[in-house]
């Protein structure tokens, strides 16, 4: 029973809930196993991380949405998450849930396309190998979009009264200050890349320019794959009054001239033949037939 109670919260829950429960249960399960095996977590992980190489790349492309569902610290994932609901409930405020996910997919995407360019375009990162994971970059990409399509939407920490567009710059100069440290720039790098897919998405939707309604078109190919096809049902036919009614005054009318062709047989045999050739049936029904006239 609480499967199936989990299951149905699950399924009736919001999209941001939907996403952030994915987040925590890979978390959980990554957390357990490693606990259970004895081993490194990245070991499970490994083709879901995003690498920096081209070539480690090219054989896991999928890792470029993947790697933005997994997390190995709790309070990586505690402040990825708490961040993601804090500006994921702007943006569904103003728009449907598929808009939500595709700019969480999209800036995963972005932030991660940063992240390979730079590894492998920047010579200060030649001496450097990583892989990359976490929401973040999608976070950063929620939250320059809703601070560039709702700049002055209030928001209040403890005592301060603060607007939406101050946490976004806040946080965006944070990442800018921890850049020349390079133990993590390239993962900063990443979030930078989804701030600026989510800036530059407002701005263009702003101007009528929906950037992502190609995804949201993909999507909508996608579940279809996975949507069970309904027979054709069959289809009960009721007959209606009219259909109905014509019918029985069909009946009615073969009824009535069966009727006749009876009455004209026997008033031809009395002509022929007299009234007492008839039988005491035929005499019987000419005498109704002349009752019901």
């Amino acid at each position: 029973m609480a499967g199936g109670s989990l299951a149905y919260q699950f399924k009736t829950a919001d999209i941001i809930t939907k996403v952030i429960a994915i987040n925590v249960i890979v978390f959980l399960v990554v957390t357990i196993f490693s606990a259970l095996l004895q081993i490194n977590p990245s070991t499970l992980i490994s083709w879901f991380q995003l690498p920096e190489a081209l070539g480690a790349f090219i054989t896991q492309p999928w890792s470029l949405v993947t790697y933005s569902f997994i997390h190995t610290g709790f309070f990586h994932i505690l402040f990825n998450m708490l961040w993601l609901y804090f500006f994921g409930r702007y943006v569904l405020n103003l728009f449907s849930e598929k808009r939500f996910l595709t700019l969480y997919l999209l800036g995963a995407i972005s932030g991660g396309l940063v992240y390979i360019l730079s590894y492998n375009l920047f010579p200060a990162f030649s001496m450097f190998n990583g892989n990359l994971i976490g929401a973040s970059a999608a976070v950063m990409a929620l939250m320059a979009f809703s601070a560039t399509y709702t700049p002055n939407a209030p928001v209040r920490i403890f005592t301060f009264n603060l607007k939406l567009w101050h946490i976004a710059v806040f946080l965006i100069m944070w990442d800018l200050v921890r850049l020349p440290s390079l133990n993590n720039a390239g993962g900063l790098l990443a979030h930078l890349g989804g701030a600026a897919f989510g800036y530059v998405f407002a701005r263009q939707l702003m101007k009528g320019n929906d950037l992502g309604a190609w995804f949201e078109r993909l999507m909508d190919r996608i579940a279809a794959w996975f949507k069970p096809r309904d027979k054709k049902p069959f289809k009960k036919v009721h007959r209606n009054r009219a259909t109905q009614s014509k019918t029985e005054r069909s009946k009615s009318t073969d009824s009535k001239s069966d009727h006749q062709k009876k009455i004209d047989a026997i008033l031809d045999k009395i002509g022929k033949s007299g009234y007492d050739s008839l039988t005491k049936d035929e005499k019987d029904f000419l005498f109704k037939a002349g009752k019901d006239h």
